[in-house]
C-alpha cells in the first residue's frame, strides 16, 4: 500500500490549516516568539523583528508538523506496515518522529550528502537508515520505488497537501501571538513550509506580506517563478542541505506564485554569520537553513521599512551555523 499524495485535491485553505492544528496539537509543540529586542546590534531593524523559534519544535525544526498531520490522515490507517521518505535530515526526522507515535518503523533514504550528525540521530528515532542518492531528488526516486515493492506509506517532503497544512499550523500561531506582524520572512526548500504559512496568514489577515529566502546556490523557485513554470535546477551548490531541492512540484509552485510576495537569495556565508548572530544575540543555535530568514533581514537582502513589524522564521536547530 504506497500512499504517495492525499486523496483530497492538490491545494490546501485555512480550514485544512485549522484542522491540522486541532489534529496534531497533542503531538507537537507550539513553539516560542522572542522579540528583538535587548540587543547589542540594533542595525538592520533588528529591533522591530520577532523570532518564530520553530528550531525549538521536537526534533530541531518545523518538520514533524506535516509529518503527523499526513500520518493522521491516511486512509486505513492500521493497515499501514511503515512509513518511508527520502530526507537529507529534518523531514526524515519529522517522519521517524510521526513513526514512533504510530509504533511503526520508519525507512529514511538520505543523499550521500547527510551529515553523519543527522543520520545518528534519525537513528536514535528508531530510524532505519538508507544512504544512496547523490541529491534529495535521487534518494526520492528511490524511496517511492521501495514504497510500491514493499507497500510501505510514503510521506513526501513537501508536496502533499497535508504536509503542507500541517506545516501552515506555524503560520496561525505566528498570528495568534503576535498579530500585529505585517511580514514573515521564511526559508525555501522544496517550498511546502513556505506555501502553508502563506495560505494561513494571508486568509488571516489582509496585506500580510511574505518573503521567502533561498541559498544562491538552491535557487530552485527563484527564477522559476519569474519564468512561470516549473524546471529543474542543474546542480545544488549549497551547505544548507535541507534548502537544496532541484525542483520544486506543482502544488508548491502554484501556492508559492499566488501568495509569496518576493524570493530573495543570500549565500552560505551570509546564513553562516546570521546563525553566529543568532547564537550571540539570542543564544539560540541555528543550522544554516534556520538562519535563511535572518540572514535575509542583516544583509538587506529584503530590506523592511522603518518600524515594519517582521516576523523571521528560524526553522531549524544545528551547530554548523556556528562551529
Amino acid at each position: 500500500m504506497a500512499l504517495a499524495t492525499s486523496d483530497r485535491a492538490a491545494t490546501v485553505t485555512l480550514p485544512d490549516i485549522r484542522e491540522a492544528a486541532e489534529r496534531i496539537s497533542t503531538y507537537v509543540r507550539r513553539t516560542p516568539m522572542i522579540a528583538g529586542t535587548q540587543l547589542r546590534d540594533r542595525a538592520h531593524h533588528a529591533g522591530a523583528m520577532t523570532l518564530k523559534l520553530e528550531c525549538l519544535q521536537v526534533t530541531g525544526s518545523f518538520k514533524p508538523r506535516g509529518a503527523v498531520n499526513k500520518l493522521l490522515t491516511i486512509p486505513d490507517r492500521p493497515a499501514v506496515r511503515g512509513l518511508i521518505t527520502a530526507s537529507g535530515g529534518n523531514h526524515g526526522l519529522g517522519v521517524a518522529y510521526a513513526a514512533w507515535v504510530a509504533g511503526l518503523q520508519a525507512t529514511i533514504y538520505a543523499p550521500t550528502t547527510t551529515p553523519a550528525g543527522k543520520i545518528k540521530k534519525l537513528e536514535g528515532w528508531g530510524a532505519r537508515v538508507i544512504v544512496e542518492g547523490g541529491v534529495w531528488d535521487e534518494s526520492n526516486r528511490i524511496a517511492l520505488s521501495v514504497a510500491a515493492r514493499e507497500g510501505l506509506a510514503y510521506i513526501h517532503a513537501f508536496a502533499d497537501p497535508m504536509v503542507v497544512a500541517g506545516q501552515g499550523t506555524i503560520g496561525l500561531e505566528i498570528l495568534a501571538d503576535a498579530p500585529q506582524t505585517e511580514t514573515i520572512v521564511i526559508a525555501i526548500g522544496g517550498g511546502g513550509l513556505i506555501g502553508g504559512i502563506a495560505v494561513a496568514a494571508r486568509a488571516l489577515k489582509q496585506g500580510i506580506r511574505i518573503i521567502g529566502v533561498e541559498p544562491e546556490g538552491a535557487a530552485t523557485l527563484h527564477s522559476r517563478i519569474a519564468a512561470g513554470r516549473v524546471v529543474p535546477l542543474d546542480r545544488i551548490a549549497t551547505a544548507a542541505g535541507s534548502l537544496g531541492a532541484l525542483v520544486t512540484e506543482p502544488l508548491n509552485f502554484d501556492l508559492v506564485r499566488e501568495h509569496v510576495a518576493e524570493i530573495v537569495l543570500v549565500s552560505d556565508q551570509e546564513m553562516r554569520e546570521a546563525a553566529r548572530w543568532l547564537w550571540f544575540e539570542f543564544g539560540v543555535g541555528a543550522e544554516l537553513s534556520g538562519a535563511a530568514a535572518v540572514a535575509a533581514l542583516l544583509t538587506g537582502r529584503y530590506q523592511p521599512k522603518e518600524h515594519e513589524r517582521v516576523c523571521a522564521l528560524v526553522c531549524g536547530t544545528g551547530a554548523d551555523g556556528i562551529r
